[in-house]
């Protein structure tokens, strides 16, 4: 199974990007999504941004993650446990 997780961009250099996900920041290729730009929301799958979101999108996906995983990804309340999108 494949997981896309939405971030927010906060900084551009050349084609890559870094992204925060809900606090945690990552380097992200923008090759498949070179009109991203600076917090700006993108789906996120093995390092490359793949699609870019709306805000609202993004937040709804985030929302349903919560509900699943918990209120703290790292939460163990959630029903999987400590598992992190």
């Amino acid at each position: 199974m494949c997981l896309a997780v939405p971030g927010k961009i906060t900084s551009i250099k050349d084609n890559n990007a870094e992204v925060d996900f809900s606090g945690v920041k990552r380097s992200v290729s923008l090759d498949l999504v070179p009109a991203a730009k600076k917090n700006d929301y993108v789906l996120v799958h093995a390092g490359f941004a793949i699609q870019l979101l709306a805000p609202g999108e993004a937040a709804e996906t985030l929302k349903l993650f919560k509900e699943i995983f918990g209120q703290d990804h790292g939460d163990s309340s959630g029903p999987r446990g400590n598992i992190k999108p």
